[in-house]
């Protein structure tokens, strides 16, 4: 999509740029200005007429799409963004095809997802749409060609969203790039406390952290996400405090490296957890993202104890990515295979029946026949029932990018090869017969059924009933598939409300206290003056950066 101006504003202050006319400039050429009789019969102009400049278009009057790939954390900075422009006054909706701007929230970790964010921005320019790009894409590379021209938030601006949408919209072309400092030491991103608009209304997205402590070969994220920045236990537990007010009944802890969290700040991933469970009510519950083997290791007891916990889904997410220590090695993971059998045979051994996910990556550079058989050998033993199954993508600007490419007919059997292992075993049948405790909290991708998750995060599918939805309800198990139950509530069992309030509607945003409505309120009504437009614009940005 071509720029309305040449050169890339660096921030929403420089809008006024070189090539502008200077106020002297200016005085000269008013003198030498001649009145011109308009030929109001001309096709060409009745259409300038109907298309005002620019600087005349009213932000918050636009209908924005927006698009997210990648991670839960990837996700939350999606909801974040939504809900601040539909605060604003900007109305998120579901169709692109009617939308003005489409904002699109990138993933870098694999190629095929930066292919479709890359599709989509030249869909959007063939649709003559506005855009404005986020996500670890941007963030990592900016300077890439197929960017060129386009506005750009970073990752830890989303604050910022308003301000880059508006100019956006009026045909500038901003990008936000920069890192979030205290004093000199980098924060974890935006503040917790913004509006949003869940994905779920049942379902809070928070990222305790932000980066990581590694530097794996292969991995284009921490290009973009940066060193580990936590933050603080007490704004996180208000953000939980906050979503259980409106209605949430569970919570996802999502981040780079969850295991890694608090080793910036003093303090430690168990110290959270016990924190936040703490405040988490009847009959909700939390659940823990992704955790690397090294930083849990020396949390393995109170881990254990947390897991148990019966307001803790006993689920965690370890990556191997690999059973070959040569391969690990290349990797620069900082473990070995022993150490993550540690990790998964302490847990199963102290929190029965817990779920245990990996990753594996199938044709690393380097990586032998007898590397491979040695990870399949890993999966027949341990019959991972959730397996995330990746055939290895070279990341331009990475290490592993540079390493000698086991060839792509290599990679694509082993990958065949490992998902054959992984659908061989069916890892629910023998808990056909059941009763279990579930929380039901999402329809199905057909529509046919509600989800629901018991204490391991195994999914059972229900019935469709409505009363259901957002409650905790007991079911017998009757049926079991390679990824799902099928259970149908106990008539005897007891049916109650996870949520201690009603949940928000769909599109509804998150964290907007009476006064700020009443400023927004006021937002609207002054749209047909634009000097009194601006003026609570600026008004409402103060207010939401402030909380209120």
């Amino acid at each position: 999509m071509p720029a309305a101006c040449d050169s890339v504003l660096e921030d929403i202050e420089d809008i006024v740029s070189a090539e502008d006319l200077k106020p002297h400039d200016r005085q000269f050429v008013r003198k030498n200005v001649f009145p011109k009789v308009r030929k109001r019969n001309s096709q060409k102009n009745i259409q300038a007429e109907d298309d005002p400049p620019s600087d005349s278009i009213i932000p918050g009057a636009q209908k924005i799409w927006i698009r997210t790939w990648g991670c839960s954390h990837n996700n939350s900075d999606g909801e974040y963004m939504a809900g601040q422009l539909a605060a604003y006054g900007y109305k998120i909706t579901d169709n692109s095809a009617e939308a003005d701007l489409w904002l699109l929230n990138s993933c870098t970790v694999k190629n095929p997802a930066e292919d479709h964010f890359r599709n989509s921005i030249k869909k959007a320019q063939e649709g003559k749409k506005k855009v404005v790009l986020a996500g670890c894409v941007p963030q990592a590379q900016p300077r890439q060609d197929y960017l060129k021209g386009l506005s750009i938030i970073g990752v830890q601006q989303i604050d910022r969203v308003v301000e880059v949408v508006e100019e956006t919209i009026k045909g500038h072309s901003v990008r936000l790039l920069g890192q979030k400092k205290d004093n000199g030491k980098r924060l974890g991103g935006a503040r917790l406390d913004l509006p949003k608009i869940r994905k779920n209304p049942l379902i809070e997205i928070i990222s305790i952290n932000t980066g990581c402590l590694n530097a794996c070969t292969y991995c284009k994220t921490k290009h973009a996400r940066g060193d580990l920045a936590s933050y603080p236990i007490e704004e996180l537990v208000n953000r939980a405090k906050q979503s259980f007010q409106e209605g949430v009944c569970e919570i996802w802890l999502t981040s780079e490296d969850t295991g890694a969290y608090g080793r910036d700040i003093g303090t430690d991933l168990p110290t959270l957890l016990w924190k936040l469970v703490e405040a988490i009510p009847e009959g909700a519950m939390l659940r823990l993202g992704m955790t690397n083997p090294p930083y849990i290791l020396e949390h393995l007891e109170e881990m254990a104890k947390i897991l148990s916990h019966p307001r803790v889904y006993a689920f965690l997410h370890i990556p191997v990515q690999s059973a070959s220590d040569s391969v690990l090695m290349d990797m620069k993971r900082e473990y070995c295979v022993a150490d993550f059998k540690q990790v998964v045979d302490f847990l199963k051994e102290k929190v029965p029946g817990i779920t245990i996910a990996t990753d594996i990556i199938c044709g690393f550079p380097g990586e032998t026949d007898e590397d491979f058989q040695e990870t399949m050998k890993l999966v027949e033993q341990y019959r991972f029932p959730s397996l995330f199954i990746n055939q290895f993508y070279p990341r331009p600007g990475t290490p592993a990018a540079k390493m000698h490419q086991v060839p792509a007919a290599v990679k694509k059997q082993r990958t065949k090869d490992l998902s054959q292992l992984f659908h061989s075993y069916n890892p629910y049948d023998h808990k056909v017969g059941e009763r279990q405790r579930v929380l039901v909290t999402e329809e199905s991708f057909d529509s046919n059924y509600y989800v629901a998750h018991n204490p391991f995060y195994e999914q059972v599918l229900v019935p469709k009933d409505p009363l259901l939805m957002g409650k905790m309800v007991e079911v017998n198990i009757y049926e079991a598939g390679k990824h799902f139950m099928k259970g149908k509530p106990v008539s005897d069992a007891r049916v109650y409300s996870a949520s201690i309030t009603r949940p928000l509607g769909k599109g509804e945003v998150s964290g907007l206290t009476e006064v700020s409505k009443r400023h927004f309120l006021l937002y609207y009504s002054c749209k047909e003056n634009e000097t009194l437009l601006k003026r609570d614009l600026i008004l409402i940005l103060h207010l939401s950066r402030y909380g209120c």
